[in-house]
């Protein structure tokens, strides 16, 4: 079993930037591929983005490709997604997921964290 926990989400102005992380424990992630969910008010969840195991490659959703970056140090068992030029629009509570490499769904989740953008 994995156990995930969200942190660094808070209340921002567009424009600003906010890194949030996943700390992982009961196992090393160095096994799983690892993302970050979103789900707005009144919206189903949504990808964001997804980074390899080894974090030799990741995958983005096109609004945030230029804008947000996924990164992780599984030496600290540890996944990040820093998020910059923030908009209205990015306000929703944020998740992040693990997978192992050799499954296509995502069985560990975290709690959550909130992020919310004042316009």
């Amino acid at each position: 079993q994995v156990q995930l926990v969200e942190s660094g989400g808070g209340l921002v102005q567009t424009g600003d930037s906010l890194r949030l992380s996943c700390a992982a424990s009961g196992r090393t992630i160095s096994s799983y591929a690892m993302a970050w969910f979103r789900q707005a008010p009144g919206k189903e969840r949504e990808f964001v983005a997804e980074i390899s195991w080894d974090g030799g490659s990741a995958d983005y959703k096109h609004s945030v490709s230029d804008r947000f970056t996924i990164s992780r140090d599984n030496a600290k068992n540890t996944m990040y997604l820093q998020m910059k030029s923030l908009k209205f629009e990015d306000t929703a509570v944020y998740y992040c997921a693990a997978r192992n490499v050799g499954r296509s769904v995502y069985d560990y989740w975290g709690q959550g964290t909130q992020v919310t953008v004042s316009s």
